[in-house]
């Protein structure tokens, strides 16, 4: 018997522990879902007119601008399911009160990317937006090229002289010059609570089947 005793508390306590992380993780995975269903309400909910203060408090803030485009714009390298590859248009939009800013009109294909888009005005519905696109790993946009690989607020702001606010089109009334809108939406936002959580009850079903293989094998063995 106490040859087994070591092995078996720690077993029992290290299947303890990893099923307490995995419960942790379902607990997790709830939390997050609220957090979606919030953010969600918050994205779908009656648009109103553009603060005149405005910070990444507000994010997914559901707002109407109306203006005009003045032909510069950057280009974000993006994609679709639909369409492959492509770009996210961000075009500098100064509204109707004089207030320049971002406008992520949506997205088009590479083959529509030099098409030609002057100055167009536009009534438009969206969300306030401070992407969380840009990493380590994310290499700097191409100026010359006019390239971007993530949208980066502050940067974009600078490079076309607009206050650091990002409106994501959801809906645009006007000339959309060839530009299909791409909602804010929560499936960019990951919840893999529930895998982590499958992974950690794995561990532990590991866990359990060698400690009891390991038991077995001690009783076994031969004086």
């Amino acid at each position: 018997m106490r040859r087994i005793l070591f092995p078996l508390i720690l077993g029992i306590v290290g299947c303890a522990i990893l099923v307490q992380l995995g419960l942790w993780q379902l607990r997790r995975m709830e939390w997050k879902e609220g957090m979606l269903a919030e953010i969600q309400a918050s994205i779908e909910a009656a648009p109103v007119p553009l603060p005149a203060t405005v910070d990444p408090s507000m994010k997914y803030l559901p707002v109407t601008v109306s203006g005009t485009t003045t032909g510069t714009e950057i280009d974000v390298l993006s994609g679709t399911r639909e369409q492959g590859g492509g770009y996210q248009i961000v075009s500098r939009f100064v509204t109707d009160d004089g207030r320049a800013i971002l406008l992520d009109r949506g997205f088009v294909p590479q083959e529509l990317r030099h098409a030609e888009r002057p100055p167009v005005r536009l009534t438009v519905r969206g969300n306030l937006h401070w992407p969380d696109e840009k990493g380590s790993a994310t290499p700097e946009p191409n100026l010359d090229e006019n390239i971007w690989f993530a949208r980066d607020v502050p940067a974009m702001a600078r490079v076309l002289d607009t206050e650091p606010i990002l409106v994501v089109a959801s809906f645009v009334e006007g000339d959309a010059q060839g530009i299909e809108p791409i909602p804010v939406a929560i499936e960019g936002i990951p919840n893999n609570h529930l895998s982590y959580a499958v992974q950690w009850f794995l561990i532990a079903a590991t866990w359990a089947g060698m400690t009891v293989g390991l038991i077995w094998r001690i009783r076994q063995r031969k004086y």
